[in-house]
């Protein structure tokens, strides 16, 4: 029996199946941790079909057979890509970056922070910015490891090389301390200045890799509206592989709609969106 393709136009130019959309969820689940539900098929058709036109294929099981016959091709990157979300903005959910500030400022050592969900790198470059702020010379030292599974956004994050539209809610003296403003073809574009890129290094991860390339303990990790994309038990080994890679007194910042402390016990709320680890809270209080 030929399965129905309800929840699509009628017209639609490539035949995309119940069984053909249950396998795309299974495998973006597989390889990426994402848990698409049932609304999402829409954009799955939106934006995987632009795949099939590129490489001529006539249907979505064309698709999917590629994929699967080829379990460490480059298309699988690619399918990745096509599936991610990268919603982002500077200075987004702006009360996390004041407790930044006086988390550095309390840092003896240089500090280092992880950012996991990069996105086109304005988290990251906040972050550096507010680490500019609260370190005065001291931030040259600082290290922010920036991480995303989507290659495309990471490429055009290394850049440092945005919109103006993009750093429109950014103060006067913050656009002119931390940007530089594009001149003739580079008009309508800014860059973010030399010494705060340099706080930032973006690497390519998955955040379901066996191994991840971070080597120190961390005073942060920030990771903030990527767990919403992930089922409970994906984000309970995340959490418990994220707890180690604290320093004692480091700090995880989620996103709005994220609570981390309800899903691993590793964890404990200090404000909103904050967490720090139970087991350094439990051993402050038995002081």
């Amino acid at each position: 029996m030929r399965a129905s393709h309800c929840n699509l136009p009628v017209n639609t130019e490539f035949p995309l199946t119940d069984h053909d959309f249950s396998r795309i969820r299974a495998l973006i689940h597989r390889h990426a941790g994402i848990a698409l539900g049932a609304q999402k098929r829409e954009m799955v058709y939106s934006r995987i079909s632009r795949r099939l036109r590129q490489l001529q294929l006539a249907d979505f099981t064309s698709y999917i057979d590629l994929l699967e016959s080829h379990e460490r091709g480059d298309e699988w990157q690619i399918f990745i890509n096509s599936l991610t979300t990268n919603l982002t903005s500077f200075f987004r959910e702006a009360h996390h970056f004041p407790i930044l500030a006086e988390l550095a400022r309390n840092c003896r050592q240089p500090v280092t922070i992880w950012c996991a969900a990069a996105s086109s790198g304005e988290e990251p470059y906040s972050i550096a910015i507010t680490l500019a702020e609260a370190l005065g010379s001291r931030a040259g030292s600082a290290r922010i490891v920036a991480t995303d599974i989507d290659t495309e956004v990471l490429r055009q994050a290394a850049t440092g090389i945005f919109k103006s539209d993009r750093v429109g809610s950014l103060s006067p003296e913050r656009l002119k301390r931390f940007f530089v403003k594009g001149v003739g073809t580079n008009a309508g574009h800014v860059r973010v200045r030399p010494e705060i890129s340099a706080m930032v290094t973006f690497e390519r991860l998955n955040l379901l890799d066996s191994a991840w390339p971070i080597k120190n303990q961390l005073d942060a990790i920030f990771c903030r509206n990527v767990m919403i994309y992930f089922d409970k038990p994906t984000q309970q080994r995340i959490l418990e592989r994220f707890a180690p890679l604290l320093k004692p007194h480091g700090l995880l910042f989620a996103g709005h709609s994220e609570n981390a402390s309800l899903v691993s016990p590793a964890f404990c709320s200090v404000g909103q969106t904050v967490y720090s680890l139970a087991r350094a809270a439990a051993a402050a209080a038995a002081k």
